[in-house]
This record gives C-alpha cells, sequence and structure tokens, in this order.
C-alpha cells in the first residue's frame, strides 16, 4: 500500500476506536455511512491510479479528433475522454493510438497526441522533410490539429516512460459519446 492510503487506514482506524468504544451503537448510522464512503474512495483511487480514470481535454491541438469546433464563434467544448492504463505494463502501443503523456519539458503539464512513429522507425515530417530515426525507448507524438500543436516536432520523440496511458472512448459531452478510430497508417506523417 502506498504511504497515504497506509496514513488514511491508520487515521481511520484510530477513529473507530475511539468513536466506537465511547458511542456504542449511537452513531452506528453515522459510522457505517462512513466506513462505506471511506472504502468507496479507496478503491476509486485505486482504479483510477492503477487501470483507467476519466481525463478533461483541453485545446484544439487534437481537434477534429477531440475537441472539435462545435459553434460559430469558433470556441472548442472541452471533452472528457476515459484513459486505460494496461498499455503502460509493457509498453503496447500502435500507430495512430491516442495517448497521454508527461510533458518532457514539465513533467506536471499533461498532453494528449497520437502516435505517428514507434522505437526503431524512421520518421518523415511533412513540414521541412527531414528524415529521423526515432531512438530505442521513444515515440513521435503529433496531434491532428498541426498549426496549434505543441508535441514531439516542438521537443523531438517522447520516452515510452512518460506516457500514463491510451485515450479509447470519448465519454461525454453526450452527443460525443464512442470509441477514437485510429486513421489508416498512411495518413500518420512517419514514412
Amino acid at each position: 500500500m502506498e504511504p497515504k492510503c497506509m496514513e488514511v487506514c491508520r487515521w481511520f482506524t484510530y477513529i473507530w476506536h475511539n468513536v466506537h468504544l465511547e458511542q456504542m451503537g449511537s452513531s452506528s448510522f453515522l459510522w457505517n455511512f462512513t466506513k462505506k464512503f471511506v472504502t468507496f474512495g479507496l478503491i476509486t483511487v485505486t482504479v483510477s491510479d492503477r487501470y483507467v480514470t476519466v481525463v478533461r481535454v483541453r485545446g484544439g491541438s487534437m481537434s477534429p479528433t477531440l475537441n472539435p469546433k462545435t459553434s460559430s464563434s469558433g470556441n472548442f467544448s472541452d471533452d472528457y475522454v476515459l484513459v486505460e492504463k494496461f498499455c503502460i505494463d509493457k509498453y503496447k502501443f500502435s500507430h495512430g493510438d491516442v495517448v497521454v503523456f508527461s510533458s518532457p519539458l514539465n513533467h506536471k503539464e499533461r498532453h494528449i497526441k497520437r502516435i505517428v512513429a514507434l522505437p526503431g522507425e524512421w520518421f518523415g515530417s511533412r513540414q521541412n522533410y527531414d528524415v529521423l530515426k526515432v531512438p530505442e525507448g521513444h515515440c513521435w507524438v503529433e496531434g491532428d490539429n498541426a498549426a496549434s500543436s505543441m508535441d514531439s516536432k516542438s521537443f523531438g520523440p517522447i520516452p515510452l516512460g512518460l506516457i500514463r496511458g491510451r485515450v479509447t472512448h470519448v465519454v461525454w459531452p453526450p452527443h460525443r459519446i464512442g470509441a477514437i478510430q485510429s486513421p489508416p497508417r498512411e495518413e500518420l506523417s512517419s514514412l
């Protein structure tokens, strides 16, 4: 168990002993509710940290796949996406996967981009016709909206260790609920 979870468990054990011994029965409803609430909270934190989570998408770098312009004023509506984390264990990624990763420049920032080249592959940029080989343990990511995307063109190949999960579905807003589709490999920028 992580230190935070152990600390929370110790705190609730202390409270349980004191409340239970002092007020046998008078607060049993409150105590039962608290136990269920804390149990649910610990399970939710564990699932969110290890298996799957929901993330808010901001900005237009992945438009039209995520956050398509929905109004005549050109504003983006924020999508909420489901991010699965099973792919992290063995770094199982494919061309076209949309991933969430920590920025190589600021680890507190998270970005959502599409993988266009995997470790060891040669990659060609359509903007400046440069060709480079993606180093082992890295991948090349780009936003679907190249005009407004801070991606591998800005900071180079990203280490696979910075990837936090794979985006699988849009879960909000209701009219956009559905699976994320990967374009055919020929449409990706890689050679």
